[in-house]
């Protein structure tokens, strides 16, 4: 097994750094978040680090890296306080990731990829359509990690859409009949199949273990 310290890490190729510690904690969420500036200009972009915070309320995460350069998804979040999360699947792998090209405030990335947008309920912010889960989301605060020079910005979840197919009695969204994506690293998509789904677990009585 590849052996790695603090030090090693530190000193590694930058390239390699990053995919190195970019995977090393497992596969992570795929999903587009789109925003619109105040002159509507609608701007989509990949994001790996939503995730879970709460459910009473409803309330996600997400990793932004530090705003010293443009961050037109930030701009428009704090501008408008709203956005949207809309799940990548498999037929928009390769337009989703290129929604990570850094292209001027301006140009719309539904403009230079096939991804299409779609406004629906009370939220101004663009969907991603045909999207199998979809978001509003409302801007609640942001949290600066200083350490690494990042924000993790909180939001609450307004309008909840859901192809019906993957929903399940128990509420679970089964991501797997929609083919939706996960990212390993920086730059590349599997599409997770689902194995089992495990019940409740309790402690096992020890005393008829011994």
């Amino acid at each position: 097994m590849k052996f790695f310290d603090y030090k090693d890490i530190l000193n590694l190729d930058k390239i390699y750094k990053i995919n190195l510690i970019n995977s090393c904690s497992g596969f992570k969420s795929a999903n587009l978040l789109g925003s619109i500036s105040l002159d509507e200009t609608p701007n989509v972009a990949v994001f790996s680090s939503v995730t879970h915070l709460g459910s009473n309320p409803p309330t996600l995460g997400f990793i932004l890296r530090p705003t010293t350069v443009p961050r037109d998804t930030y701009k428009n979040i704090k501008e408008n306080g709203v956005f949207t999360i809309n799940h990548i699947w498999e037929d928009i792998i390769e337009d989703a990731h290129h929604t990570s090209a850094k292209y001027p405030e301006k140009i719309s990335e539904f403009d230079v990829t096939n991804l299409e947008s779609e406004y629906k309920g009370e939220y101004k912010a663009p969907f991603v359509k045909n999207a199998p889960v979809q978001m509003s989301m409302k801007f609640v605060e942001e949290v600066y990690v200083p350490s690494n020079d990042v924000m993790l910005i909180v939001a609450q979840i307004q309008e909840l859409y859901v192809t019906d197919n993957l929903l399940q009695k128990d509420g679970l969204i089964n991501l797997s009949k929609g083919n939706i994506a996960t990212i390993n690293g920086l730059d590349t998509y599997a599409i997770p199949k689902f194995k089992k789904q495990l019940s409740y677990q309790r402690p096992k009585d020890l005393n008829k273990m011994s």
